[in-house]
């Protein structure tokens, strides 16, 4: 499978570095949030690939939704995809943008990709072992095994570029934290899991298909995320307001003492 993820990664990575070097056109979705034919065109290779090698497992794709087409996930398997995590950094021309696609089992996020493909890095996790990839025009050239540390002295936070709050100053603040880098997209995650940074508070509106896969990602290399009532992060969820795949706000770490 984690095969699969990759050669549709790459492929979606290839158009939307097309894209961007040309210059995207911006649309906005129904909730005000911008979409461009990068995002359409990544989705459509990536939704082509999964369906081709594994048809019976249901797609969550954060376009196809948007578009209505919201398939029956009641099974114990179902993919979940952000063809462009970070559209915001991709059209101001910011290089932290991703390709995201993640497998939920049971509620869990148990294999995933997060392809950086303006950064030439991506971040792969399968049964619990967790790599970065280099790539070099579009082809993994080395593999490197990654696990998340035991908080470092300062301890580090991550805190997204684009969606800040005052929530998040106020929780480093309380907590003697002054030292954070700020990223954007499902990096955030892939800092965690490599031993970058050991935690990232997020107390603003994310979808599932944001998380999984960096999610996915930082578990396999030792880390967690943790949602409501300090609870690993849930998939495939109907909150409160009885909107599907909204996460509640969450704090991920690093590994723990």
């Amino acid at each position: 499978m984690l095969t699969v993820f990759e050669t549709a990664a790459l492929e979606a990575g290839r158009a939307i570095i097309e894209i961007y070097r040309a210059g995207a056109t911006v649309s906005l979705k129904p909730d005000a949030s911008p979409v461009t034919e990068a995002d359409e065109r990544a989705e459509a290779i990536i939704l082509g690939h999964l369906k081709a090698h594994f048809p019976e497992i249901p797609v969550v794709a954060e376009e196809s939704v948007a578009a209505g087409v919201m398939p029956d996930i009641a099974g114990e398997e179902f993919f979940l995809v952000d063809p462009l995590d970070g559209t915001k950094e991709f059209i101001a021309h910011n290089a932290d943008f991703t390709v995201n696609i993640a497998l939920i089992r049971d509620g869990a996020p148990v294999a995933g990709i997060v392809y950086a493909p303006a950064r030439d890095v991506a971040y792969v996790a399968e049964a619990g072992h967790a790599e970065r990839l280099d790539i070099a025009d579009f082809r993994i050239v080395a593999r490197h095994p990654i696990h998340a540390r035991l908080p470092g002295t300062p301890i580090v936070a991550v805190a997204s570029r684009s969606h800040h709050s005052s929530e998040v100053d106020s929780f480093l603040d309380a907590r003697g934290i002054s030292g954070c880098r700020y990223s954007g997209s499902s990096l955030k995650f892939c800092l965690l899991a490599e031993g970058e940074a050991d935690i990232y508070p997020r107390f603003t509106r994310t979808m599932e298909w944001d998380t999984a896969a960096g999610d996915a990602i930082l578990r396999a290399a030792g880390g967690m995320t943790l949602g409501s009532e300090d609870r690993p992060l849930h998939y495939g969820k109907t909150n409160e307001a009885g909107e599907r795949f909204c996460n509640p706000h969450f704090i991920a770490f690093g590994r723990r003492p």
